[in-house]
């Protein structure tokens, strides 16, 4: 074996989990590419969505969250990643290049790992049980771990944000190409390689207490047991960066994917929230009123606990690996 570098087989099945990572309405904006030493992470910007997000900030957070998840898998296959992040200048959508280092993977590794084939995106009301503050703060540290500032939304943060995801909403359905877009990429058919499906859709309401979700095309996914919409007491996490450039985007993205596979881990459902931060005004609005003008608002992080006795929801489709890993043009 070159110690060097991981066998064709590692390298495959780690970039695999990577592409298990979520993305904004599952459109996976990320191709790799593997040298003679090492494996690139590509932002895809044919798979754009500009009506949603015209900033292009959460195509390139979405992109950190498959590097985080990669850097996990490669850990537990025995192997460090050595991240250069923006390698190259004049190429901006080369947004990573990863080396090998060997290493002995922990059972802290492969338990990170095995969160990512279990973690969803969990859409529906959450529990009226809140999460203990001892496990926010954990997530909380896990994000500032990767370099991102991370809070907890509280009190009138908390109001000023929920306001925010509001007037986002408000302003994205009156936009005929936002409304097109959510046709395009969600209810989408079976058998379809990206997307978010119906049954990953909760049927109803969207208004959980005060937290208003992103409408999506009418779903088929039933909320867990009796749950009562109004107490819903799911935690909003918001993460922010000192610059808001892709560097920064990116950051978040493995940010976001740490927090969501300890949340995973832990046993909470968890959901990422991108819309107030899709409209120029409400990112604002965030940034200026959340954060006190401190630092820019990069995503919002729902955690909670699942409501009683609802179902374990299905994957949603990926695309598959040979169509997204190729050698590097040399």
């Amino acid at each position: 074996m070159n110690r060097g570098k991981p066998d064709e087989a590692t390298v495959r099945a780690a970039v695999a989990l990577a592409c298990r990572a979520p993305s904004v309405h599952n459109s996976q904006p990320w191709r790799w590419e593997v040298g003679a030493h090492s494996l690139h992470l590509h932002a895809d910007r044919t798979r754009a969505l500009p009506a949603t997000d015209p900033l292009g900030a959460d195509l390139v957070i979405s992109c950190g969250a498959a590097l985080h998840h990669l850097r996990v898998g490669l850990a537990a296959l025995g192997w460090r990643a050595k991240v250069h992040r923006l390698p190259n200048r004049a190429q901006p959508d080369h947004l990573a290049a990863i080396e090998f280092e060997p290493m002995e993977p922990r059972e802290s590794h492969v338990a990170l790992a095995s969160a990512i084939p279990r973690r969803r995106t969990d859409r529906r009301a959450f529990s009226s049980w809140p999460a203990p503050d001892e496990l926010l703060d954990q997530l909380v540290d896990t994000a500032r771990a990767e370099g991102v500032d991370a809070h907890v939304a509280t009190g009138k943060a908390r109001d000023e944000l929920l306001i925010a995801i509001g007037k986002a909403a408000d302003v994205q359905g009156t936009d005929p190409a936002y409304r097109a877009e959510i046709r395009e990429w969600s209810g989408v058919y079976p058998g379809a390689s990206a997307g978010v499906p119906a049954a990953n859709i909760p049927a109803g309401s969207h208004h959980y207490g005060d937290l208003r979700m992103r409408e999506f095309a009418p779903g088929a996914l039933l909320q867990g047991g009796p749950a009562v919409l109004g107490e819903d007491a799911g935690s909003l996490i918001l993460l922010s960066t000192s610059s808001d450039d892709d560097l920064s985007r990116l950051r978040a993205g493995e940010a976001t994917s740490a927090v969501l596979l300890e949340a995973t881990s832990a046993g909470l459902a968890s959901c990422p929230l991108s819309q107030p931060l899709e409209v120029v005004e409400t990112r604002e609005l965030v940034r200026d009123e959340v954060l006190g003008g401190s630092t820019c608002p990069q995503l919002v992080i729902r955690v909670g606990w699942a409501a009683f006795n609802a179902d374990p929801l299905p994957a949603t489709p990926r695309r598959p690996v040979i169509d997204l890993l190729r050698d590097q043009e040399r």
